[in-house]
């Protein structure tokens, strides 16, 4: 399961794919038998991009860090991430997450951070989705999110726009937190010589990876493929 995982799994989730699987063993003894092994999961610290622009005026925060749902498609949030490259520098990576399934239902990699990356972000993430009419998308403050171009798509698609407040990222603490742990399990990890490279690597781990095998705490230690898979068959 540890090497499968390509190394990114501790105990806590050992232990719940071992009990998936049948297996009868506490976590304590999970614990065990990886400090036997010399086994850990891959912990790195990520890197912290600070911008010295200034930050836009407060605007409504509709979720107010409620992130509970009880389907797809009613509440959405989106981020942008930083990803260097020796080649071709900094590249940028605008994710879409369903906050009931915690899938990233859309995404868009560029080597420009404007709006054109976040609208065709949001773009991928209504293709599947029958009507988008009355969907909350959460974002930061940045100017791309804050820009005409973005704002027009979001009312040309009837999607409500909420804002975290100035300074809070725990008011977007979901998204944050993929892309944490997309640093801490993939990126960081590596040295992408160019664009391209990146770009598939980047591919592999949320399409292969983090939608489809990766196991979520907070969805019951499924992955968000199922339950959004699930939900879809429901409705």
């Amino acid at each position: 399961i540890w090497v499968e995982s390509k190394s990114r799994y501790g105990a806590p989730k050992i232990h719940k794919v071992l009990t998936k699987d049948g297996e009868k063993l506490s976590l304590k003894r999970v614990q065990r038998y990886m400090a036997d092994m010399g086994i850990r999961s891959i912990v790195v610290k990520k890197f912290k991009y600070h911008s010295d622009k200034p930050v836009s005026e407060e605007k409504d925060n509709i979720i107010n860090r409620d992130f509970e749902t009880t389907d797809i498609n009613q509440k959405w949030c989106t981020d942008i991430t930083y990803i260097h490259t020796l080649r071709d520098g900094w590249t940028y990576l605008a994710s879409v997450m369903d906050l009931f399934s915690r899938k990233i239902i859309g995404y868009a990699y560029g080597t420009s951070m404007n709006a054109d990356l976040v609208v065709k972000a949001i773009e991928n993430a209504c293709l599947n989705v029958k009507t988008t009419e009355g969907i909350i998308l959460h974002s930061d403050l940045g100017s791309q999110y804050t820009s005409h171009e973005f704002e027009n798509f979001l009312c040309s698609k009837g999607i409500i726009h909420s804002f975290s407040r100035k300074g809070n990222p725990y008011d977007n603490a979901c998204i944050e937190s993929f892309h944490s742990v997309l640093k801490k399990e993939e990126v960081n990890h590596h040295k992408y010589y160019d664009f391209n490279i990146a770009r598939k690597a980047i591919f592999e781990y949320i399409e292969s990876w983090y939608n489809r095998k990766r196991i979520h705490g907070a969805i019951d230690y499924m992955t968000p493929q199922a339950v959004h898979e699930a939900a879809s068959v429901a409705a």
